[in-house]
């Protein structure tokens, strides 16, 4: 089959029409990379990869990242225990969020593909927070030129558990990391490095913090920028985990969806550059 795209949206979302050997022969790796850079998340519907397929194609488009998980190279995202340890932590991600926060050099791109999937609900969405920053006015672009916020995943875990102990939370924090609000990338290009892990802008009171971090994350979600992928058996989807935020849209625990997971390591710092203002 030879290798066709179909652009999804006017600022995110590529869908790709191949085999699996074309795929796994690496020949369009670059070409593959090049687009997730320039469109964030690419589709390849009802593909039909194996674990072992998906591992493989993973390798061809960068350096595979092996999670903590018991289940090798393969990562099962599950809110049913059975299937993971991480079910209660993995309901975050009905919250937007960039992956590995805490981190000082994040993932470079997430591909997922289903197992199991529910009878309602667990789409996924995808923002493009490259887009979301060169559409703001000039005004929000100067104001938040050379600003940075502290990111926690205490944050982000007291949505799920206000009550949770002060041992945790305090275990939490010390994950927090200052991480610029506009990130240039090495390429030239800026995003926004927003989602639920945000707590404050750094020197600013929490009243104006909070003000300004919902605002622009009600920006960077407007319908323009995002896409929602709606699952089929044997899809398969990567996204560019430096220049995009998601979330998975609510589905019930006992409603058996399974996604795997592979990922592939960052290859670019948080803090290599720091915006300062015009």
């Amino acid at each position: 089959m030879a290798f066709h795209t179909v652009d999804l949206g006017a600022h995110i979302g590529t869908k790709i029409l191949s085999d699996i050997p074309t795929l796994l022969s690496g020949k369009h790796a670059s070409e593959i990379r090049q687009l997730l850079a320039n469109r964030v998340v690419l589709v390849f519907p009802q593909l039909g990869m194996t674990d072992d397929e998906q591992i493989a194609f993973t390798k061809t488009l960068g350096t595979f990242k092996t999670e903590d998980s018991s289940n090798g190279e393969i990562f099962k995202i599950s809110l049913d225990p059975k299937e993971t340890d991480r079910a209660d932590s993995l309901r975050a991600s009905f919250y937007w969020h960039i992956d590995g926060t805490s981190s000082d050099v994040p993932l470079l791109a997430s591909i997922l593909s289903p197992r199991c999937l529910p009878a309602e609900g667990g789409d996924t969405q995808f923002c493009n927070t490259y887009a979301a920053y060169e559409e703001l006015p000039k005004e929000d672009k100067a104001l938040i030129a050379g600003l940075r916020v502290n990111h926690s995943p205490a944050v982000s875990a007291r949505l799920l558990n206000p009550d949770m102990d002060y041992e945790h939370y305090r275990f939490l924090r010390t994950l927090a990391k200052d991480l610029p609000l506009v990130w240039l990338h090495r390429d030239g290009r800026k995003s926004l490095i927003l989602g639920s892990t945000t707590e404050y802008v750094v020197g600013w009171g929490p009243e104006e913090s909070r003000d300004l971090l919902v605002r622009l994350q009600d920006w960077a979600t407007q319908p323009r920028f995002v896409y929602q992928h709606k699952w089929s058996m044997g899809d398969l989807v990567i996204w560019d985990n430096t220049g995009a935020m998601h979330r998975a849209v609510h589905y019930e625990a006992d409603s058996g969806r399974l996604m795997h997971r592979t990922q592939l390591e960052g290859e670019e710092a948080f803090l290599n550059h720091i915006v300062e203002p015009a």
